[in-house]
């Protein structure tokens, strides 16, 4: 039976990966037969609480998707007057994505507005942030309070979610493949795209920088000498959301000039491609984390993977199968490194891969979603 849905999160011309994500979602419920409309930020962040050098792509909007723009992240009587408006539209489900505390007064309210009939279910990215400050336990209370169920993509965020949202239903379901930038290009195009030689192993560490996503490990991984005199290469293809500086230091104290590839801007999505198709290994050494959109990325192009035995990351990359799984220190890096390149795992690598993918499609998570309609 047709279903009307709401998808409530950030969307295009917001940028990210939650917007990208959500996107995706939505066209995964349309390619089931269902109604959709997307209902996104006016104001997702003041600009002081923004890192980065903008909020919005240039991008076009993806085609096909109903999305509109309203919800004001700050402004109360914006939370009230959306809410009351949404709540005449008479959805058969609603989806509310969860990332960070500070957006729970928003969502909230704008939730408990809607008719207490319509099921809410949270996709929660993170339930505990990155960057924790005094007064997320409440908020984040508040906000799972006003839903119905809880959809982790992690088996670290489910456990949170129990301790936060303990009388709500809790299900699991990985991070769906993002399939939405496009199909590999030929190795070799690709970096003559970025004017880069192709007689170089390419490490790619992708996404914005943030302190707990560890490249300061992966620069000392790096320095490790037995790496030093092989053929490796790495981009660093992403914006800085701290300084950037304290990273500098590190390649001038290293010694790693001559091994490094800045892309340090964000990456829009006409560009993932490139950028995937140039690597022959991502590396993701985190500190700490829940779940990666970026190894989802990775698994959309066939491409090896190292990351830390943080969060949920192991839950996705079977340790030397498809990547690799390590401790959170730089020689365990430098360990995964050496033997991808040594032993030459690329091809087994991807060949596992394309075995592993089917564990990660959005038909799936529209019907675990679907379930909590009935």
């Amino acid at each position: 039976m047709r279903k009307k849905i709401l998808i409530v999160s950030p969307a295009h011309p917001l940028r990210g990966g939650i917007a990208a994500s959500s996107e995706r979602l939505a066209q995964a419920f349309m390619e089931a037969g269902h109604e959709v409309e997307l209902l996104s930020f006016s104001l997702q962040y003041p600009d002081f609480l923004f890192p980065g050098t903008s909020q919005f792509t240039d991008e076009p909007a993806p085609q096909g998707l109903a999305i509109q723009s309203k919800l004001n992240s700050v402004n109360p009587l914006n939370w009230l007057i959306m809410g009351l408006a949404y709540r005449k539209k008479q959805f058969d489900l609603v989806v509310c994505r969860f990332w960070l505390p500070f957006l729970s007064p928003c969502l909230g309210t704008f939730l408990r507005l809607l008719p207490k009939s319509t099921p809410i279910v949270t996709i929660t990215d993170n339930i505990v942030p990155h960057e924790k400050r005094i007064g997320d336990a409440l908020f984040i209370r508040y906000f799972l309070s006003a839903c119905d169920a809880v959809v982790a993509m992690s088996r670290s965020v489910l456990a949170d979610a129990a301790v936060f949202a303990p009388k709500k239903q809790h299900f699991y379901h990985p991070h769906p493949i993002y399939d939405t930038y496009g199909e590999a290009i030929d190795r070799n195009a690709a970096l003559a795209k970025l004017q880069l030689p192709t007689d170089f192993t390419y490490l790619l560490f992708f996404g914005f920088i943030r302190a707990y996503k560890g490249l300061d490990l992966l620069l000392e991984a790096l320095a490790d000498k037995r790496l030093q005199n092989l053929p490796l290469r790495l981009i660093i293809a992403g914006e800085f959301y701290e300084n950037q500086e304290k990273y500098e230091e590190l390649i001038r104290n290293y010694n790693l000039e001559s091994k490094i590839i800045r892309a340090t801007h964000f990456i829009p999505s006409s560009e993932v491609a490139t950028y995937f198709s140039a690597a022959d290994l991502l590396v993701q050494p985190y500190k700490h984390a829940t779940q990666s959109g970026v190894s989802q990325v990775a698994y959309h192009f066939e491409k090896p993977i190292v990351v830390t035995d943080v969060g949920g990351l192991s839950e996705i990359i079977p340790d030397g199968k498809v990547g690799y799984v390590v401790k959170v220190e730089a020689k365990a890096v430098a360990d995964a490194i050496h033997d991808f390149v040594v032993n030459q795992r690329q091809t087994e690598f991807t060949a596992n891969i394309r075995q592993e993918k089917p564990r990660f499609q959005w038909a799936s998570m529209v019907e675990l979603l679907l379930g909590c309609c009935k």
